[in-house]
């Protein structure tokens, strides 16, 4: 799924309820999500780290959403632009 479709869908899913959560509130679940990846990239199974993976990638999405901007764009810095 490229991942423009991906944030599409996040917003077409939970885009609504993201909104009245607001960005701190969601800030706060994605750093959560980020602790369970750590937790299961250390003693998970594949299963549980390629959940946890979707769970970030999910709320990731829903922070772009709420603030207006482009995870494709965001990306397109790694094409243009990589970090050394």
């Amino acid at each position: 799924m490229e991942i423009s479709a991906f944030q599409e869908l996040m917003q077409e899913l939970y885009g609504q309820a993201d909104q009245e959560r607001g960005i701190p509130a969601t800030v706060a679940w994605l750093c959560e999500e980020v602790g369970e990846l750590a937790q299961a990239v250390r003693k998970g199974t594949p299963e549980q780290q390629l959940h946890e993976f979707g769970d970030v990638i999910a709320w990731v999405a829903s922070l772009a959403n709420q603030m207006g901007l482009s995870l494709a764009e965001a990306a397109d810095r790694y094409v243009t632009n990589p970090p050394a």
